[in-house]
């Protein structure tokens, strides 16, 4: 396995626990002929500024996975497998194991970059991790965070609906929509996706002075973004998702055997 460098200073976290309620096993289940959390371990294998990945689990098929796969393990506790237990929380557990382990019991640096991503994410563009991370390393930033734009579902048209009364108001200010009717005409508007998200080790374990208290504490003062096209990340949160990235990457996965079919012709 390779170890932080100069060219590869990030260390990758992917998390997944075993319990799911919207879709049972899904960092297990199959996506495209492969174990879902199987897409993000290639994901982090690929970029080229992770150094070390490792796999933050309470899921016994998940961690025979990672040793399969040759990367580090940090067992997940009871207390941060339910879900209720912030992805903070658990990446902080991990960092710990593994500093006493893996790294020799020394702590990494202070702007370390951290790469946390979800088990249950098996669609990311390509070189996204990478963008992230660089953006952190140009900026000297606390985290960014992958986004992607809302589309239809900009905050200019959300509205509040009485359920008794069915009476619509706008869900802020007075005007519904904002008077625009064309998708074209709403301002810019982004959304987390889920790709990536890159904290430092200062940020992540609070050091950083200032920070309001909250559950993005973790984020530090100077949060950054990169912007991803929409539909470019499937977090699958629903047996929805889990039918769209199967869809995706076996097409992806097809074409790429028609390629190698066409080279050897």
């Amino acid at each position: 396995m390779r170890g932080l460098t100069i060219s590869r200073p990030a260390l990758a976290v992917i998390i997944g626990r075993a319990g799911s309620k919207g879709v049972p096993g899904k960092n297990a289940m199959p996506i495209a002929g492969k174990p879902c959390a199987q897409w993000t371990i290639e994901h982090a294998r690929t970029s080229e500024t992770v150094g070390y990945i490792a796999l933050s689990s309470d899921d016994p098929r998940l961690i025979a996975l990672a040793h399969e796969s040759g990367i580090g393990v940090a067992t997940r506790s009871k207390e941060l497998a339910s879900d209720t237990a912030t992805v903070d929380a658990a990446v902080r557990e991990a960092i710990t194991q593994l500093e006493a382990g893996a790294f020799g019991g020394k702590p990494l640096p202070a702007t370390a970059p951290i790469v946390i991503l979800y088990a249950n994410a098996p669609v990311r563009p390509t070189g996204l991790i990478d963008r992230a991370v660089r953006r952190m390393l140009e900026t000297s930033c606390d985290s960014v965070q992958s986004y992607a734009p809302v589309g239809k579902m900009h905050p200019y048209w959300m509205a509040r609906v009485e359920s008794e009364t069915g009476r619509v108001a706008p869900w802020e200010g007075t005007i519904l929509n904002h008077n625009i009717y064309r998708r074209q005409d709403l301002p810019p508007a982004h959304i987390p996706d889920g790709g990536a998200l890159v904290v430092t080790r200062r940020a992540l374990f609070g050091e950083i002075i200032g920070v309001p208290p909250g559950p993005h504490a973790c984020f530090g003062l100077d949060r950054r973004g990169v912007l991803n096209n929409e539909g470019d990340v499937v977090d699958i949160d629903s047996p929805i998702d889990a039918l769209v990235a199967d869809a995706i990457l076996s097409k992806q996965l097809n074409h790429a055997e028609a390629d190698r079919r066409a080279d050897r012709k």
